[in-house]
């Protein structure tokens, strides 16, 4: 690796967005529904926060229509996306002309606890409530707490690397200790 001298601020960004092409990371649909109106944006900046109480981070570009409506209406559901998904991501991405309305009637959606649309077909789906926002250049981080939690057992998760869709392939579930014993005799 090699580090430039007299490397300009624009080379600095874009060897960062470089570098973050590098990081896998899942493929999240987050939902908000209430006051601000009904929205979605996919994101792949979400990250676990801590287990007590159980909270999650988002990163939202403030230039996005949905950080507005995210921040009036607190209620945000985390759709982890499942490698079939991977459609329904580009749409939430805006890498397509659906409308908003469009992009909620491609997939089954139902209203979750907090009132946030839940995709029926995510893997996981973490409902909860804004409950803090920093800013940090670009974007906001959007602390929320989660309130009620959906898993399914099945299904291949979704990941962004290189600046495309990944299937991640879920691993088998692992022998218990007696059969792994037995087999090792």
């Amino acid at each position: 690796m090699q580090q430039e001298k007299n490397v300009t601020i624009e080379d600095t960004r874009k060897r960062f967005r470089d570098a973050m092409a590098c990081l896998p990371a899942a493929v999240n649909i987050i939902t908000t529904d209430g006051p601000g109106g009904r929205c979605g944006i996919t994101a792949s900046a979400v990250c676990s926060v801590t287990d007590a109480p159980p909270t999650m981070l988002v990163c939202i570009n403030q230039a996005s229509y949905v950080h507005d409506v995210l921040h009036r209406n607190r209620s945000v559901c985390i759709n982890v996306l499942a490698a079939e998904c991977q459609e329904l991501a580009r749409d939430f991405a805006g890498m397509t002309t659906c409308s908003m309305d469009e992009r909620f009637g491609r997939h089954a959606w139902t209203s979750g606890a907090s009132a946030a649309p839940v995709l029926a077909d995510a893997i996981a789906s973490l409902e909860g409530e804004i409950v803090d926002i920093k800013t940090v250049g670009s974007h906001s981080v959007m602390f929320a707490q989660i309130h009620h939690i959906a898993l399914r057992s099945d299904g291949d998760g979704l990941i962004y690397f290189g600046r495309q869709f990944h299937r991640l392939t879920r691993p088998q579930a692992a022998a218990s200790p007696s059969v792994a014993a037995q087999g090792a005799r």
